[in-house]
């Protein structure tokens, strides 16, 4: 055996320890995720992954490899949260609620912590349309927008484990919630009038608030929806004073309970 042989064999060898050590480590993750359901632990620890990220960054200070090292852990990382939203959420969780309830917000923060993808329904029916929300409203009218919404849901169905985040409206067709229901968790996202206000007072993109941005005015729609929203939803959570990260906790903890009924 000549060296260059020699060293594709050591290469060889190496490739299969990493194999195992990954086997490994993804069976640890599923340990992990066990022992915190079996125990009532907070699923989410963003602290205890800062923690693992700055162990790596220690170990790894002056070694000439880090930059490539770095990189291929930050994919372990993310196939790791893939491995525990894979435990969790076998279907879409389907964010509902008012316009400015927080379920932009809490989407992204989820997809963060598990690696999910997220379908920001507004945002996908602009790229698919071609033109702003305010534009389709006024070229189109509201119900071409309701249809949008419609077939979008629609195909979601051939999806599992996405984050969808609604437009406000969209609960307002029965066919809607049916779509969403039959692979999903629909997870209402509430928030009082007066704290919705401080967060769309500054959007001029929402052309259902023409002529009543104002608390009153949001307070009226609110209730308009409520009865539809309450429908539609499997678990309520409401955002008010709360942080992005105890929403999700509590939004995890509640879909995890209905789970195991």
């Amino acid at each position: 055996m000549n060296d260059l042989e020699m060293y594709r064999e050591s290469l060889a060898l190496c490739d299969d320890k990493i194999i195992d050590a990954l086997v490994e480590r993804s069976k640890i993750v599923e340990k992990i995720m066990a022992y915190k359901e079996e125990y009532g632990m907070p699923i989410l620890q963003p602290q205890q992954e800062a923690k693992q990220a700055l162990r790596l960054e220690e170990k790894l200070n002056d070694n000439k490899y880090r930059e490539e090292i770095m990189d291929i852990f930050e994919c372990i990382r993310m196939n790791s949260k893939k491995i525990q939203a894979r435990k969790l959420f076998d279907y879409n969780i389907v964010m509902i609620g008012f316009m400015g309830a927080g379920k932009s917000t809490v989407a992204e923060y989820l997809s963060t912590m598990f690696a999910m993808e997220v379908v920001e329904m507004d945002q996908e029916i602009v790229k698919e349309e071609g033109m702003s929300i305010p534009d389709i409203f006024a070229t189109y009218g509201e119900e071409y927008f309701r249809n949008c919404e419609t077939e979008l849901l629609k195909k979601m169905q051939s999806r599992k484990n996405v984050l969808i985040s609604c437009g406000g409206g969209v609960v307002l067709r029965e066919c809607n919630v049916e779509q969403m229901k039959k692979n999903g968790r629909v997870v209402l996202l509430t928030a009082s009038p007066e704290e919705v206000y401080e967060r769309v007072k500054d959007s001029d993109d929402r052309p259902i608030l023409a002529g009543r941005k104002n608390v009153k005015g949001i307070a009226e729609l609110m209730e308009a929806r409520r009865e539809k929203y309450e429908a539609a939803a499997d678990i309520i959570v409401n955002t008010d004073h709360k942080t992005v990260l105890q929403v999700c906790e509590e939004l995890v903890q509640r879909l995890t309970e209905m789970d195991g009924e």
